[in-house]
This record gives structure tokens, sequence and C-alpha cells, in this order.
């Protein structure tokens, strides 16, 4: 019929349109995404060249900087190479010049400076050698080619040439590392290396040699674009020797035909080399689908459905009504099913106990069920900029307003996870207050819609039980060091009354050392337990006198060096900010590697946070390794290279107990140059100064002059201490009375254990301390 005819007609000029043009926009994204992954490939060896290129210059900056160069300084410079990630590194040298009359001298020097094995063998012919002194090795397959000429190898003299006349830091042109001419002929690969000249600072700067950095190309290349081209292109290193030839450093294959090229220069120190890049467009995103062959396969079966409906409602409308019906019938199935399903949702978040709460990308309430609205007291809406008002958010102290930034549902639309966020909501519905715990999370973007979910739940009561628990715990603590305090008076009365039997004193000795191990722990799982209940009394703290007050107790017993910058004047509890001091500065002075000399750099600086103090404490230490730093602040949780070290697992976490009871934040990272940097928050009390930096023990530079200044909404105000704060020390000291009572009655004559001396900043701390052993171990 003329109807289905140009329905046949017109479906398929379309579907052919439609598919062209499809076809069409796949070729051209291809290009674009060959464009964009070629321009990340070249940034990619551009940046990784450079990278290296300045690890290098940095080297022999340390190298000129001292008066003389032995192996353990070159072990030393060279460890950061070994941790770096230099992808096709195989390993880096100390080449020293050395003329032919100077072989023999040149021996005994580096051999007197830690080259013992080392043996010079010119080559012969040649009026100036270059050899390899100090070897790094950087990968697991290479070996150490001290002591042989470097003659022998034309492509990096001639760079060590160029690196010496210019003063830069110059690559070679390709050729095959001497410790990889012994592998299998299939193992080798074309390589260069980067030499940086080492010149003294002096006004007359002397040369003293090269640092040479060896890289394996196909490795290198292989490494570097393992990312950017993701497997889906082919790559090709082309390297321009000195003499103007075209050699190929490194070589990638990928799956695929390629019909999509593109090269450009890529600098490489003082040379210019190519990087030329191909890909099967069909392999490429927006170009590999069957997109275009099922729209056509779809648009001719659609035209020819059409044509067919044409052809019987022309002549069939009742057979065409039944096939529209059937046709429908699932699309009715599935809208009600979807129907059943929302109502089914609505009633699963109408009966959770918790609250829920989900908004969209800019934070406007979407969906909440009747707990969310109970336990914030009002109904859920507005905007973050609105829900602290609103709702009455405050940190868990109760004073500081909770910012909006942290909440987790503004962080979930950042793409952040956050557990156990705790909140204090204060409202007309809720004026005692109610602790809740946030959990917020990304809203799964298959949903099709942007946005967070929260879920919170009330934890007052959980928060009372463990306060009770905490009070229990102090009781038992403080009663359980009786007896031992008991047990150790008995032991030393023994041991004063045994006659020279050496048996006999030792195994006193070892109870003695036992109880004191036991005391130790007991005290520290005490700390744990009130770190977090027990009342802070607030004041202005000077840091400095409390910092000199922890390393004189700390740094004499060590034998250890520090150095004190200008530190400021913080608003905290003196004791509180003293145990922190005593644990961090404790453990730099312990973790340390044997032979060692223990140090701590104590530094403090502003926060990103205005009216916040950044404090460091810095070491030189056995360091933390990066799977460990996260957890190193939990409890009983060591890092590995720790167990060697006596410890409990618990000093770090109460640290962290006492820093976010400031309202603060604590936190670990690598020191440069080996260590650790441990640093925590603190609200600041007045503007910091400036002044000369102490090093050792002996004072330098006058005390700055600090000016009384309280930063609006960072402060901890000194507010009384509440009935459960109150009722925490009085419990505690009730247990310390019952104590010493004991101790009185049961032995007389033999007083306990003198008390830690609490910080001069803070008598009243007195208080809230038993009895603690000289040896009690931080970590």
């Amino acid at each position: 019929m003329p109807a289905a005819a140009l329905v046949v007609l017109i479906g398929l000029v379309a579907t052919v349109l439609v598919t062209a043009g499809l076809w069409h926009a796949q070729q051209n994204g291809a290009q674009r995404v060959m464009e964009q992954r070629a321009t990340m490939a070249l940034s990619a060896v551009e940046t990784e060249t450079a990278r290296y290129q300045t690890l290098l210059a940095t080297l022999a900056a340390g190298i000129a900087a001292g008066e003389t160069l032995t192996w353990e300084d070159f072990d030393k410079a060279s460890a950061p190479l070994g941790d770096a990630g230099l992808i096709g590194a195989a390993a880096v040298a100390y080449v020293v010049p050395v003329t032919t009359d100077g072989v023999a001298a040149a021996q005994r020097t580096w051999r007197s400076r830690g080259a013992a094995a080392l043996a010079l063998n010119p080559d012969a012919g040649e009026s100036e050698h270059y050899f390899p002194i100090f070897t790094r090795i950087l990968d697991a397959g290479g070996s150490s080619r001290i002591g042989v000429d470097l003659n022998t190898v034309p492509e990096l003299v001639a760079a060590l040439k160029v690196s010496r006349n210019t003063g830069r830091t110059a690559a070679s042109d390709t050729y095959v590392l001497l410790m990889d001419r012994k592998r299998p002929e299939a193992r080798r690969q074309q390589s260069f290396v980067f030499a940086a000249p080492i010149w003294t600072r002096a006004n007359n700067p002397e040369f003293r040699g090269w640092v040479v950095l060896g890289l394996r190309g196909t490795d290198f290349l292989a490494g570097v674009l393992a990312t950017a081209s993701q497997r889906q292109l082919d790559a090709a290193l082309i390297a321009t020797d000195s003499d103007g030839d075209e050699v190929p450093l490194a070589q990638l294959r990928v799956p695929g035909d390629a019909d999509l090229h593109w090269n450009d220069p890529v600098r490489v120190a003082d040379r210019e080399w190519r990087l030329e890049l191909g890909a099967d467009s069909h392999r490429l995103p927006g170009a590999g689908g069957a997109l275009p062959a099922t729209v056509f396969g779809s648009g001719v079966t659609l035209t020819a459905l059409l044509a067919w409906l044409v052809y019987l409602l022309a002549g069939r409308r009742a057979r065409a009504e039944r096939a529209v019906e059937e046709a429908t019938a699932d699309l009715r199935s599935a809208e009600e099913q979807s129907r059943r399903q929302a109502g089914l949702l609505g009633a699963i978040m109408s009966s959770i106990g918790d609250g829920v709460s989900v908004c969209d990308e800019n934070g406007r309430i979407m969906l909440h069920n009747p707990a969310a609205d109970a336990i914030l007291g009002t109904r859920l809406d507005g905007g973050p900029e609105d829900w602290q008002r609103r709702f009455g958010l405050y940190r868990p102290d109760g004073r500081t307003p909770f910012p909006p930034d942290e909440t987790p549902l503004v962080q979930g639309l950042r793409g952040e996870v956050t557990n156990g966020v705790e909140i204090l909501v204060r409202n007309a519905s809720h004026p005692e207050g109610m602790l809740i715990s946030v959990d917020g999370r990304p809203l799964d973007p298959s949903g099709g819609q942007r946005g967070a979910v929260a879920v919170f739940r009330d934890i007052t009561e959980l928060r009372r039980y463990e306060t009770d628990l905490s009070i229990f715990a102090g009781v038992v603590a403080h009663d359980l060091k009786a007896p031992l305090a008991i047990a150790r008076g008995h032991a030393e009365l023994a041991r004063e009354d045994v006659e020279e039997d050496a048996e006999a004193r030792g195994s006193l000795d070892r109870i003695i050392v036992a109880v004191d191990r036991m005391d130790a722990l007991i005290e520290t799982l005490l700390a744990y337990s009130t770190a977090r209940d027990a009342p802070l009394r607030i004041a202005d703290v000077e840091l400095e006198p409390l910092v000199r007050e922890v390393l004189q107790d700390r740094a004499a017993a060590a034998g250890a060096e520090f150095t004190i910058g200008p530190l400021p004047v913080l608003r905290a509890d003196p004791a509180m900010l003293r145990h922190v001091l005593d644990n961090l500065i404790g453990n730099a002075f312990k973790y340390v590697r044997p032979g060692s000399v223990p140090r701590a750099d104590i530094r403090a600086e502003p926060d990103d946070r205005p009216g916040w103090s950044r404090i460091e404490v810095a070491d030189a230490g056995i360091g933390i390794p990066d799977a460990d730093k996260s957890r190193v602040f939990e409890q009983f949780q060591r890092a590995e290279g720790a167990a060697a070290y006596a410890g409990t697992g618990l000093g770090l976490a109460i640290c962290r107990r006492i820093v976010e009871r400031h309202g603060g934040r604590i936190g670990v990272a690598d020191n440069p140059g080996g260590g650790t940097r441990f640093f925590f928050t603190v609200p600041t009390a007045t503007e910091t100064g400036t002044g000369q930096t102490e090093t050792g023990q002996t004072e330098t530079g006058k005390e700055p002059e600090m000016t009384p200044h309280i930063p609006p909404g960072s402060k901890i105000p000194p507010e009384p201490a509440g009935e459960e704060d109150a009722d925490v020390r009085a419990a505690l000291e009730r247990a310390l009375a019952e104590r010493a009572a004991i101790l009185d009655s049961r032995l007389p004559g033999v007083s306990a254990l003198p008390a830690a001396d609490p910080s001069a900043h803070d008598p009243a701390a007195a208080r809230l301390r038993a009895p603690v052993p000289d040896h009690q171990h931080q970590d």
C-alpha cells in the first residue's frame, strides 16, 4: 500500500542518516580521545624525566655541600631515591675523574672513605679515567660495577664531559648498561643515563665528580605510560644521539591495528627526543562500540514494524488495537510494580528506628523518615547553611558550634565517607541535649541523582553507660594498684634483709620489675579510660616552659638532642597538654635505631583554622610504614617496626582523645630525612611572637612578647565541670584515698611510691594522677 511504502522510505532514509552521523561522531570522539591520551602521555614522560633530573641535582647539591664524601654520606644522601618510585631506574652512582698518575692515590683515598673493596682498573691508552666509586642499586636485578673504567662506554663518557662543561645535568646516547651486558640477549634493553656535575660552592668552585643515574628505556616507558595510555596506545620513544641519528630507545605494542597516529618532541635534559604514539580507533572509548550497527538494525526493524502496523491499521483496526494493548501490558505491569516498590520503600523508611536523610547535590533535603524528625527535634528542612542554627548542632563539648562544612551530608556531597561523627543536638525539643552518631555516604550515582545520604542514631545513653564504666575502671584500677604497691614494698624489705644471695636477690628484683610493669600498664589503662571523660580545666598555657619541663625529664635520661622553635600561648588543659607532649617527645627519644642519637624538634605554626596553632614534634627514629599510619592512634595498635620496643599500644590513643576533646586533630607523616613528624592542633590564646630558634640545651634569643587574644569561635571556655565530671573526679579521689589508707595500715614504715609531679601550670591535676613508677613507658 502507498502509506506503508512511504513509511518504509522515510524510515530507511532516517536510519541511514542517523547511522552515518553516529559513525562520524564516533570517529571524531576517537580522534579527541587519541589527542587527550597523547597529551597525557607526553606530559607524563616530561614530568617524570624532569622529576628524575631534580632528584639527581638535589643529590649532587647535597654531596657538594660536604667537605669530604664517605660511603656513609653517600648511602644516607641517596637513600630517598630508593623510596622515590623511580620507574625504570637501575642504579645511581658517584663517579670521579682520575688521571693515570693518580690512580693509586685515588684508590687509597676512596678505600679509606668506605669503599673497602674498591679496585680501580684504568683503561690503557687514556690520560683521564672515570671510575664509579659508590653505587646504590635501585632494582632487584642489578649488580654493582665499582672500579670499572667508564672509558669503555663512550656514550656515558660523552655525557659526563658535556655535564662538566655546561655545569648542568646531561643525558647520554642510548646504549646497554654495563650491569645488563651479561644478561641474555632477550632481556637486554636500550638504556641511557642522566649525569649531574658536582661543583663545590666556594668562591673558586672545585669539580669533584658526577652523580649518574641509569635508566632502562623499555621499563621506563612502560611504567610511565601505564596509566596515561591505559594499554590502548602503541608507543615509541625515539632518541636523537649526539651524531644526529635517531635510535628507538623503547617501544610498546598493544593489541589492534593502529589507524590513528601522533608524535611530538619531548625534552629530556639537554636532548630533544621524539614520542610517537598510535592507536586503533575501534579500541578507544567512543569509537569501539556497535552503536551504529545497532541503530541501523533497530531502525530497519522499527521501519518494518511501523510499515506492518500501518498495513494492519489500514484494514484491521481492531487487530491493531489488540496488538497495542498487548505491547503496553508490560509497561502497565512495570508501572504498578514501581508503585508498589515506592510504597514499600516508604513503609521501610517509616519503620527504621535510625534517622535517615537524603539530600540532593545542592544540599536540599529530598527524603527523610519520621525517626530523623524525632532525633533532630524538628522537621528536617533548609540548606546546609541553616542546619546549625535550626537544629542546634554543637561539637560533643556542648559549646562549640558544629561547622556546616564538617557535617557528614556536606562531606558526602564532596565524595567523602564518614563514620561515627558525634554531634550534640540541643534545641527546644532537646533542651538537655542529645548526643548522636552520624554516618555519611555519597549517593550511589546509579540512581540517576547526585547527592548524599546520612544515617544517625541516638547514643546519649550509650555515652552515659560508657561514663559509668569509666568511673568503674578508674576505681578498679586504683584498687588493683594497692596490692601491687604492697607486694613491691614487701619485696624491697625482703631484698634488704636477705644475705648476699645472688639467686634470691635476682628473684626479688624480677618481682619488683614485674610489679612496676603491671603498675605502669594499669596507670596507662586508667589514663586511657579517663582521657575522654575527665573534666577539662582550661587555662592559658605558655607552651615553651611546658616543653622545657618535659625535655628536662626526658632528654637528660635518654642522652638526646633537641631543638625548640618559637612557641605560642595556648588555650588548653595544662595537665592533659603536658601528657600529649610527654608522650610524643618520649616516643621520639625511645623509637630510635640502635647506635643512633635520639633527637626531637618541637615547632609551632598557625593552623589553617583561624585562632588555632599546629604543634609539631619531629624525630629521626625508625619511622612508621604508610600502611600503619592510619591505625597507630587506635587502642592497642602498634607499628610493625615497634615490636622490639616496650609499650602498651595506648599512648597515642590517649593523645588522640585529649586533642579531640579540645576540638583539634592529630596526625602523623614522614619526616624528610628519616623518622616521623607528629602534629596536633590546639586553640591559641595569644598572638604568637617570633624569636630565635633554640638548638640543643642552651637558650638563645629573647622571649617574644605575647599579646592576649581569644580567637572567636575556637576557644574552649573554662566552664565549671558538670555533675558527671565531678562524679568522675570524686570517684577517683576516693579510690586514691582508700588505696593510701590500705598502704599505711598494712605496710607501716613503707610509704607508697612517689607520685609523678603534676605540671606546674595546673596544680589541680595532682588530684587525678595516681603514683606512677619512674620507668613508665610511652608509645
